[in-house]
């Protein structure tokens, strides 16, 4: 993971008061491929994208102090059964452009 964004999670952790559950950090292109459908490149590849096993109304703030912390890639998945609902968080700058908010299906 890089230094920059780990810093930037601890201090949103230290925002927010509470742990944060990191349910996927870096990867490796091959696993990448197998999981997502951004393939061998992923954000997570990079050493600055994490997943946050969170729901409830602890998303809101996460999502509010996470844009204060100049995160860029912010995905909500807050749907189906409570344990498999995250917020993916990552502070690429990607050419071209990219929603800054998405939600997955």
């Amino acid at each position: 993971m890089r230094d920059e964004f780990m810093r930037k999670l601890v201090a949103l952790r230290d925002d927010l008061g509470v742990p944060l559950r990191v349910t996927s950090g870096f990867r490796c292109s091959t696993w990448n491929k197998n999981v997502s459908t951004t393939g061998e490149s992923g954000p997570h590849t990079t050493g600055r994208a994490v997943d946050i096993a969170i729901a409830g109304v602890e998303v809101y703030d996460l999502v509010r102090h996470a844009l204060a912390r100049e995160m860029t890639g912010i995905g909500l998945r807050q749907h189906g059964p409570w344990a498999g609902r995250f917020i993916h968080l990552d502070d690429l700058h990607i050419p071209g452009g990219r929603p800054r908010i998405w939600t997955y299906p």
